[in-house]
């Protein structure tokens, strides 16, 4: 099986593994639970519980616990997107190619069901417990970082001060900083928490933390990148949103060509140092470097 049909198959599987954990539409407050499928369905790369996983078969993870913890990543990152949309913050009418959950069920709801999604995300990690209890540990240790990462000190921490520098000429240490919270610590979270279901020792989550905050950056970066140089029809989100929106980007600052030459710098040192773990997985590295260097 060739790579693009080996994604494939496992993007499908993560599918069935996100309808499995959404809530019955049922009671009074039905609306939400269909505006939280209808967030969490919209399609995407997936990559999150896909670098959650693969990092957990690479270090040779067998526990039931992963699934619950796949599917709660996706949520707290689909809740990041619900919000980002609003007319609050980016006032994106679509995404993925079509209408973005606010115009769908309205504003409140839209808010509502991010807050959802966020919530419903620990509840569902939470579930880890009872399906393999012995493994109470490290079950612990990964929602302590799935927390942190998704909070003040992570994602939310980065959008913050995204948020509050748009407008605003900034330097290249605040951009990093956004960088490293808003897009990098969902990703550091998803790889470590894979690595910490799997058993795997201290140094190895912190060398695997590294890897990821690299491959946070160069994402980041390329994101930036597509912003400028492709369609919405390709992206299927608008482009230019983010000089739109009057936001410091890499490119803004060290213009296109600097990007991409940082781009193939930052993600080959990612590489390297996922392979001084000796650790084989060869559909993990390569799914790293279609990531960085994606056309949408």
């Amino acid at each position: 099986m060739n790579f693009r049909d080996e994604k494939r198959k496992k993007t499908e599987e993560i599918e069935q593994i996100l309808k499995a954990y959404l809530p019955v539409q049922e009671g009074k407050q039905q609306v939400i639970m269909e505006a939280m499928e209808y967030s969490l369905m919209a399609g995407g790369k997936r990559l999150r519980p896909m670098l959650l996983w693969e990092t957990f078969q690479m270090f040779g993870g067998a526990a039931k616990t992963v699934r619950p913890f796949m599917a709660a990543i996706e949520m707290i990152y689909t809740n990041s997107l619900v919000h980002d949309d609003l007319p609050a913050m980016d006032d994106d009418d679509y995404r993925r190619g079509r209408k973005t959950t606010h115009i769908v069920y309205g504003e409140d709801m839209g808010i509502l069901a991010g807050d959802a999604l966020l919530n419903y995300a620990f509840e569902t990690a939470c579930t880890a417990f009872e399906e393999a209890p012995e493994e109470a540990t490290r079950i612990g240790k990964a929602l302590q970082v799935l927390a942190k990462k998704a909070g003040i000190y992570g994602m939310i921490g980065g959008q913050v001060v995204d948020v509050s520098a748009s407008g605003k000429n900034i330097t290249e240490d605040i951009l990093s900083f956004i960088y490293e919270l808003k897009t990098g610590a969902l990703l550091e979270s998803a790889m470590m928490i894979g690595a910490i279901l799997a058993g795997a020792e201290e140094e190895e989550v912190a060398v695997i933390e590294q890897v990821a905050k690299k491959i946070g950056i160069a994402f980041q970066i390329q994101d930036d990148i597509l912003d400028v140089t492709s369609t919405e029809e390709v992206l299927g989100k608008p482009v230019f949103s983010d000089q739109k929106n009057e936001k410091t980007t890499y490119v803004t600052l060290f213009g296109l060509e600097k990007a991409k030459k940082d781009v193939e710098q930052i993600s080959e040192e990612a590489i390297a140092l996922l392979r001084s773990l000796q650790r084989e997985n060869a559909y993990l590295e390569q799914l790293l470097q279609e990531l960085i260097h994606r056309e949408k």
